[in-house]
């Protein structure tokens, strides 16, 4: 199914960027904890102390999405290991690796090692929106996202809503 796996490549792509941003935002504490990517969505489960506030939720989003307009060409490239971690590839603790590894580069903004579906531009992911973020487990957080026409939706959605709240009001949306 091309159209899927289509809306999962931009979910898993983001979900790199999200994780860098994560790491610059708050610090480099964040480790990547749990994902799940779907077409409709993406969960990102990550190491932190504290729930997030209303300016890194949006420092997080502002990050992904600069690095999305910059559209910088998705590289990849075979290398061993040690390697890979020298060069600075962010890798899951705990998990067994090979002696060669693929590592997935986004303009210098986010190296990994990975085995994923991803996109060829991030340019391509188009919209990145973070629609929850929530504790799951003693130091353990999660992000909800969505990506693409799915973040398209999303605003258009609240933009709606905010719209029948400002009726309800009798005022301007901008007042709301």
């Amino acid at each position: 199914d091309g159209k899927r796996r289509h809306a999962i490549k931009l979910k898993h792509s983001a979900t790199h960027l999200m994780h860098a941003a994560l790491k610059s935002i708050l610090g480099e504490h964040v480790n990547q904890k749990g994902s799940l990517v779907q077409a409709e969505r993406l969960r990102f489960d990550f190491s932190h102390f504290e729930a997030m506030n209303k300016q890194q939720i949006a420092a997080v989003e502002t990050m992904v999405n600069e690095q999305i307009l910059a559209n910088h060409a998705l590289q990849t490239q075979l290398m061993g290991l040690e390697q890979a971690k020298e060069a600075g590839a962010m890798a899951l603790f705990g998990e067994k690796y090979d002696d060669d590894v693929r590592v997935v580069s986004m303009g210098g903004f986010s190296m990994e090692l990975c085995g994923g579906t991803h996109v060829a531009r991030t340019g391509d992911i188009g919209l990145f929106k973070i629609i929850s973020e929530s504790g799951i487990a003693s130091g353990v957080r999660r992000i909800e996202a969505v990506t693409g026409l799915n973040a398209l939706q999303h605003v258009q959605q609240q933009a709606s809503e905010l719209s029948s709240i400002s009726d309800v009001l009798k005022t301007d949306v901008s007042t709301v």
